[in-house]
């Protein structure tokens, strides 16, 4: 696998479970951790962090918004098309990925010939995509909860607000709400205190990518200039092992049938 060339790197720098959790934010791997983390990241309702999804590619299109702000807006909208191309290849063609880096290209083309955003459109076009070429994917699990969050989002989760914090919160619980009657009918289990666990770790993806991916590839030239990202990621790591350890220690925060 091509990105098992670059987790070896984030594994020489750090500790467990910090590497396992950066591994699945940024390469979508599977957890190395104990049992009992696990259960701990179930109850708090963050397991959709660890692994692959529209999350990843909107973030990855927020970061080159701000980076190419200084180019024309076809340039930049080009080069964002690219690079969500290259991202889809290099981390592997999987459902929700492919759902989200469908979107955000027909929203982008959409911008370069001064359309508004076609959100709606594009949703039902990846879906009809995914139909076409990779159908077995529309009977899985992580693909359907990537469309009814995405849908829930797009209903209910879209604000003019300015306030960053309740921007962040309408969408996780608009998210949340969509998604929960599907995690309840093929896992049986709920988790209350999902809002607020996302809430504090919303803002932590996007430097953990930015940072990770740096430390992975310049570790991979040299371990010393890997060091200094790899220090971010780590402190930034450890304070969500704490909040996905107290959280998941409140009374009645999770329940299973």
């Amino acid at each position: 696998m091509t990105t098992d060339f670059f987790t070896s790197v984030l594994n020489n720098y750090l500790t467990e479970p910090q590497a396992s959790l950066l591994n699945g934010i940024i390469f979508g791997h599977s957890l190395q951790t104990s049992k009992v983390f696990y259960n701990e990241i179930k109850i708090v309702g963050l397991l959709h962090l660890v692994v692959l999804s529209g999350t990843n590619i909107t973030i990855l299109t927020s970061i080159l918004a701000d980076f190419l702000s200084f180019f024309s807006k076809r340039i930049s909208t080009l080069i964002t098309i690219l690079a969500i191309i290259l991202f889809v290849l290099f981390v592997g063609m999987e459902a929700p990925i492919i759902r989200a880096a469908f979107m955000s290209i027909c929203t982008l083309v959409a911008i370069i010939y001064g359309k508004k955003d076609y959100s709606w459109l594009g949703l039902v076009l990846s879906l009809v995509f995914i139909y076409i070429f990779f159908r077995d994917w529309l009977g899985t699990i992580s693909l359907q909860l990537s469309y009814a969050a995405t849908v829930g989002i797009l209903l209910v989760g879209q604000t003019t607000s300015k306030n960053r914090l309740w921007r962040q919160l309408k969408i996780s619980l608009a998210a949340q709400a969509f998604t929960t009657p599907i995690i309840f009918m093929y896992f049986h289990q709920v988790s209350l205190i999902s809002p607020v666990s996302n809430l504090l770790m919303s803002e932590l993806v996007a430097p953990l990518m930015i940072f990770g991916f740096l430390a992975a590839i310049l570790g991979k030239i040299s371990y010393f200039l890997g060091l200094f990202p790899a220090y971010i990621c780590q402190g930034l790591l450890t304070y969500m092992v704490w909040i996905i350890e107290t959280l998941s220690k409140i009374p009645f925060a999770f329940y299973q049938f």
